[in-house]
């Protein structure tokens, strides 16, 4: 007996439906299970061990070595900051009701100064760890002489006394000087060109959770965890150069060190 048009297709889509289930649902799935299980390092989430056997955690993924105040642990090596993807980007220069991510730079460089013992300055920023920011009034918008200059960053004593002869005036909570006419203007300030304190020390990965540091910010760190540890400088830096990572296929990226493993190398030779 000859199916009805209608019905031939619906079992014709039916049977393609059944096929593709069993070959994409189930027997795909299980082939790169099996795969998988052949790198079952990798497969596991390329977990670490410490020395006691213990999990410490993934060498693809960074993590913090704070105390429970959030305080660095002076003894490890520190990970670039660890931060949630956001939007902010290098026009992200103006404090609103959260720091800008110029201020955010700005903090932290001063934080790992003090922690290092250097020089935590950076051009665009105040002394006091904000984004060094004018709001500039000329008299005929865009050009002209200098009729306003306000700090729009800082609410107390401005950064700067004044600005092409204009006193610089301290910012007013919630005012957009952008709104009423003001240029951002950033200031360079006298800190040095070359900051002592790396970029990937104040500025988070694009996903927040790259495990690596720069071998600058690795070479930065190890006269402290030296000091804390009672090792020479000269092992400390053996240890970072046998935990620094190369440039993918010899060319791709910039050489990094996996700060997990290296600090899990330092607990193990002590």
């Amino acid at each position: 007996m000859r199916l009805p048009p209608w019905l031939a297709r619906h079992l014709a889509a039916l049977r393609l439906l059944l096929a593709l289930t069993v070959v994409l649902g189930l027997a795909y799935p299980l082939a790169m299970v099996g795969v998988a299980r052949a790198m079952p390092g990798r497969a596991d989430g390329s977990l670490i061990a410490n020395a006691s056997g213990q999990v410490a955690g993934s060498r693809l993924i960074g993590q913090a070595f704070t105390d429970a105040q959030g305080n660095p642990v002076q003894r490890y090596f520190q990970s670039r900051p660890g931060t949630a993807p956001s939007n902010l980007g290098p026009e992200s220069v103006v404090d609103t009701d959260t720091p800008s991510l110029l201020t955010q730079v700005c903090v932290r460089s001063l934080a790992v100064g003090e922690l290092e013992g250097v020089d935590g300055r950076r051009p665009y920023c105040t002394a006091g760890g904000v984004g060094a920011v004018l709001a500039v009034f000329r008299r005929d918008g865009f050009t002209g002489p200098v009729t306003r200059a306000v700090s729009v960053n800082e609410t107390g004593t401005p950064f700067l006394a004044t600005y092409e002869g204009v006193p610089v005036e301290p910012a007013r909570t919630g005012t957009d000087y952008v709104a009423l006419g003001g240029v951002i203007t950033p200031i360079r300030g006298d800190a040095p060109a070359n900051p002592a304190v790396p970029a990937d020390a104040v500025t988070a990965s694009g996903s927040g959770l790259d495990p690596h540091i720069s071998p600058a910010y690795a070479a930065l760190q190890v006269p402290r965890v030296a000091r804390e540890r009672g090792l020479t400088e000269a092992d400390v830096r053996t240890l970072v150069s046998e935990h620094t990572d190369g440039r993918a296929l010899g060319f791709l990226g910039e050489p990094g060190v996996n700060v997990l493993e290296l600090n899990l190398a330092l607990d193990a030779r002590q």
